[in-house]
């Protein structure tokens, strides 16, 4: 009974008046991230964002996470421990980390001045917002494809060694298919927390704006919850459409065939 209750009172009620508030101000508010182009570009920037953060997070982390899977060296703790470390930073910390780097302040305007070119600037566009989600983003996907790649089954990468396999289809034909499950999962996590990151956004996007960005603003500056919550519905059944697939097809039964 009491995770009845706070299952009720901490998730479902918000929720239903989450989607009911839209309705105050006409069945149309539920379609203004369609009907007005700010709002629809700020959904088209998020998701534009999101991808290419998980597709190169992927990338990079699975590269990363199988070689320290794989190799046995001096310091592999340490250095596993480093890469992960960002997983302790919430999203502001990431965001000031990027400030420090590309920032009007920051160490690269410095030296751009220093080489007469100007205070160059990177933090509070595309790009500076590209880099801190991918910092964010990559210790999760190095730690998941470490601990996925140590379990891999290296029998069937002998065999396939044995019967003249090329490193490309060893790669190919045995590493994907056993490595899927865990991208999905990965890419599903990856895509949700880069659609729904706030801190390093509200640091960093002065000049590329997000959806997280606009509801909040629409929420504090103007008071306007209900568009806010038109638009956070727009924001939840992306995301949740994404982490479906994932779940769908993350089974390895489902994903092999």
């Amino acid at each position: 009974m009491p995770v009845v209750v706070i299952f009720f009172a901490c998730w479902l009620l918000p929720m239903a008046w989450l989607v009911a508030l839209p309705a105050q101000k006409g069945w149309e508010t539920y379609f203004a991230i369609f009907t007005h182009p700010r709002y629809w570009l700020s959904l088209l920037n998020t998701v534009w964002l999101s991808l290419l953060v998980t597709v190169l997070t992927l990338v990079l982390g699975s590269a990363v996470g199988i070689f320290l899977a794989r190799h046995k060296f001096a310091g592999r703790g340490i250095l596993l421990s480093l890469l992960t470390l960002p997983l302790s930073f919430p999203g502001v910390i990431i965001g000031f980390f990027m400030i420090l780097l590309g920032g009007r302040q920051g160490l690269i305007a410095d030296l751009s001045e220093a080489l007469g070119a100007g205070r160059l600037t990177l933090a509070y566009g595309f790009l500076g917002l590209f880099l801190a989600y991918l910092y964010f983003s990559l210790p999760r996907a190095i730690a998941t494809y470490t601990a996925a790649a140590e379990k891999m089954d290296l029998a069937l990468e002998e065999a396939a060694r044995t019967l003249g396999a090329t490193r490309y289809a060893i790669v190919r034909d045995v590493w994907l298919p056993e490595l899927a499950p865990t991208t999905l999962a990965c890419a599903a996590i990856v895509f949700a927390t880069s659609m729904g990151a706030f801190g390093t956004a509200f640091t960093l996007a002065t000049k590329f704006e997000v959806l997280p960005i606009t509801i909040y603003s629409e929420f504090t500056n103007y008071a306007n919850f209900a568009l806010a919550a038109s638009l956070s519905i727009a924001l939840g059944l992306v995301t949740w459409v994404v982490m479906y697939v994932a779940r769908r097809y993350s089974d390895p039964a489902t994903v092999l065939g």
